[in-house]
């Protein structure tokens, strides 16, 4: 056979499957952007009379005192908390519902794994800052902020590397920041004030670029997180009166939000409850798709708790 033809021939070949490799090839940013733009659509099928079934319990055997946010990396979880050494609250003189002083406290962001077996105890915060809030987890770095456990307080926003475990401060805020979400899309932060009565958004070093008020009262936002493209996912209670003395009933609820305009685009009522008379959405929430159902990881009850794992059934695609 001619040399050349053979070399030709070879070469041809070569590109022909270099081509189709590259083809086959999706990058993980790529890949990550469709099971989150997945789990948007599924977010939308959710209705008030969407059945969640719960699939683990999993016992936390570690003190995990009054958690706030949680997020999921591989086989670790990783959740935030507040521990009240001195009760911010005093009755005497209420403002806002309550006089609070700053209190005294630790803030804590606990890494455990699928036994509930705690591995890491990052404690973060400063002075009266020890509150820490909702969590998020842009693919490089977990974004945490620590609060005073009061309103139109101050914060410090923390971003954390889950794999050397190291925290390092971005930005200071002149306000109570209750849950922060990093959108990897466009390289933005977003805020939740005390209630989620405010929403910020600043550049990725801590630049205000808006603020706006939240127009819904269905819930006020624990946990929030970033999902498909401009979106967030936010999870919540709001206590509403009753009829039996001075007690409140747990509304649950979990809201999918345009990060753009802070609209709400979708929210649903929760009605599952722990069986310490908790609503599921009361403390840290973190939603995930699981193929034609979602996943939602809960952690409603405070000190002696457990990892609580439910799914939907009949979501279509």
């Amino acid at each position: 056979m001619n040399r050349k033809f053979v070399f030709i021939f070879t070469a041809t070949l070569l590109i022909a499957i270099l081509a189709v490799s590259a083809s086959l090839i999706v990058p993980q940013s790529e890949t990550i952007s469709a099971k989150e733009l997945k789990l948007e659509d599924q977010f939308q099928q959710l209705t008030r009379n969407t059945d969640w079934q719960q699939q683990e319990e999993i016992d936390l055997q570690f003190d995990v005192y009054h958690p706030q946010g949680i997020t999921r990396i591989g086989d670790l979880y990783y959740m935030s908390s507040v521990e009240i050494i001195e009760s911010t609250v005093k009755y005497e003189q209420p403002i806002d519902g309550y006089d609070r002083t700053p209190g005294k406290g630790v803030g804590h962001l606990f890494v455990f794994n699928q036994n509930g077996e705690l591995l890491k105890d990052i404690q973060l915060g400063e002075g009266n800052m020890y509150h820490p809030g909702g969590i998020d987890f842009d693919g490089e770095f977990i974004w945490i902020s620590v609060a005073e456990y009061r309103p139109n307080s101050e914060s410090i926003i923390y971003k954390v590397d889950p794999e050397t475990m190291e925290s390092e401060e971005v930005f200071r805020v002149n306000d109570h920041i209750g849950g922060i979400v990093s959108d990897e899309q466009n390289g933005k932060l977003y805020g939740i004030s005390w209630g989620s009565r405010n929403f910020y958004e600043w550049n990725s070093k801590g630049k205000e670029r808006n603020v706006q008020e939240n127009s819904s009262f269905f819930i006020d936002y624990q946990d929030c997180e970033s999902v498909g493209k401009d979106k967030m996912v936010c999870s919540g209670i709001a206590g509403l009166p009753t009829t039996v003395g001075s007690e409140s009933y747990e509304l649950g609820g979990v809201a999918l939000l345009d990060l753009k305009t802070f609209n709400t685009i979708h929210e649903v009522p929760v009605t599952e409850f722990s069986s310490q008379g908790h609503v599921i959405t009361r403390n840290p929430v973190f939603l995930e798709n699981a193929g034609q159902e979602l996943r939602l990881y809960a952690v409603p009850d405070d000190n002696d708790a457990s990892l609580l794992v439910y799914e939907t059934t009949n979501l279509s695609n």
